[in-house]
């Protein structure tokens, strides 16, 4: 049984079902720390292949395989499943897992990784027995290099067994983990897409301005990463009302007309993402709320009407 926490425990195997960034990162991390890695399970045996070779160790599986006593038999040798598909082929995922297994899932654990979903989504392998939950580290992964997990929140749910996993799991990896209910996933992996995946297509856009007036994407780069840098160490020490700068922290209204201005000749979605972040702050940032986004609602009509 795994109800006890577990720093170094090198007779639990877990199997891996989804080696991308995310399980694979997970998995090369865990096998550093003790762990026992099982089935490491892509949708190719060549990426299979290739995710032992890049894990250390394993036994490639690829997706279409999962039908298969051989697989079946290769999974369920495991203690510990955890499924780190993207979250469109999860249920399915989970629905051929459960058709493989049927009652050997019973005293299993199964953890998907997913920060949106909630262990509802395992329920095919729940059914036949299996404890179910989630772990999700509040973390981005490009693939590239193995990011920081050590002081990571890790966002936990599911069921009591499955949590302890989770939890032991998290711990071992240096992460901070949070029991979150169910039914608050969608909103805690909101967070992290307005935090920073929103973030990408920002500064991309902003690379993109600077470029048609005249900068290198080098030179563009340059300009705006310390801006970038010192916005995060100004939050970090100050957080985000304290820190907050630019025309909008003054009430320089006039000046956010000029800029949505500025922008009538880029993509439309370029006007309308500074509109909806100017909103955004004034909704979030100013002591008088309200009154700001009339002030910035206004300054938005002023810059249609110049448009004309």
């Amino acid at each position: 049984m795994l109800a006890r926490p577990m720093a170094r425990p090198p007779s639990v195997l877990v199997s891996i079902v989804g080696a991308g960034r995310v399980g694979k990162t997970l998995a090369k991390r865990l096998r550093a720390l003790g762990w026992q890695i099982g089935a490491v399970v892509t949708r190719t045996p060549a990426s299979s292949r290739a995710a032992v070779r890049a894990i250390g160790v394993g036994t490639p599986l690829a997706m279409g395989a999962l039908a298969t006593k051989e697989a079946g038999a290769a999974i369920l040798a495991s203690d510990i499943v955890l499924i780190a598909t993207p979250d469109g082929s999860m249920a399915a995922a989970a629905e051929t897992l459960a058709r493989t297994g049927g009652p050997a899932w019973r005293g299993k654990v199964a953890l998907h990784t997913s920060g949106a979903l909630d262990r509802s989504v395992l329920a095919p392998l729940a059914r036949f027995g299996a404890a179910t939950g989630s772990l999700h580290p509040m973390q981005t992964f490009s693939g590239r290099g193995i990011p920081k997990l050590s002081g990571v929140t890790f966002a936990i749910e599911g069921n009591a067994r499955a949590r302890r996993v989770a939890l032991a799991i998290t711990r071992s990896l240096g992460g901070s983990p949070v029991l979150i209910a169910s039914k608050d996933k969608p909103a805690y992996h909101a967070t992290a897409v307005l935090a920073a995946g929103s973030g990408f297509p920002l500064i991309e856009a902003s690379l993109q301005v600077l470029e048609r007036i005249g900068f290198t994407r080098r030179r563009a780069l340059q300009t705006l990463l310390p801006l970038i840098r010192q916005m995060l160490d100004n939050i970090e020490r100050l957080g985000p009302r304290a820190a907050w700068t630019g025309p909008l922290s003054r009430g320089d209204y006039a000046v956010v007309a000029s800029q949505v201005s500025a922008l009538r000749g880029y993509p439309r979605e370029f006007q309308r993402a500074y509109a909806a972040l100017a909103l955004l702050a004034g909704r979030t940032l100013t002591k008088n709320p309200k009154a700001a986004v009339s002030r910035i609602g206004r300054a938005l009509k002023n810059s249609r009407r110049n448009r004309t």
